[in-house]
């Protein structure tokens, strides 16, 4: 099914499904819940229980300095393909991916930006759209 074809839930819940098997594959680490949303061209992107095994050790033992950095460079070294996963379900390109994690909660999340709106069956569902800019 192309991407036209497809309502903005349908992609939003690929690229959920995908980034826990990127995750699963790359860090041998289950995250939990992935939740996606659009507003206009920007998606944004909430990981739970992103903190792998060794991260959390680290906080156990006092360092959440050093666990935060951990994590930023793990966050820096999967962005590339974050990104690619983006471009490749979405059909746009990604202009920008802001990244950020809450050590106490466990949480990671991204923002990226969009170039265009991506197209898809139901434009009206993803809020905030300038239903024009959707249309041109």
């Amino acid at each position: 099914m192309s991407q036209s074809e497809q309502t903005i839930g349908q992609l939003e819940r690929d690229l959920s499904q995908r980034l826990q098997a990127l995750y699963r594959h790359r860090l041998g680490h289950r995250i939990g819940k992935v939740t996606c949303q659009m507003f206009e061209q920007k998606l944004a992107i909430v990981l739970e229980d992103s903190l792998t095994l060794p991260e959390q050790l680290i906080i156990e033992d006092g360092c959440s300095k050093l666990a935060d950095e951990v994590h930023d460079q793990i966050e820096r070294l999967l962005q590339p393909e974050i990104k690619s996963l983006i471009e490749e379900i979405f059909e746009v390109e990604v202009v920008d991916l802001l990244t950020d994690a809450k050590l106490e909660t466990g949480r990671t999340g991204m923002i990226a930006v969009l170039d265009k709106i991506p197209e898809v069956r139901n434009p009206d569902a993803i809020p905030k759209v300038n239903r024009k800019k959707a249309v041109t």
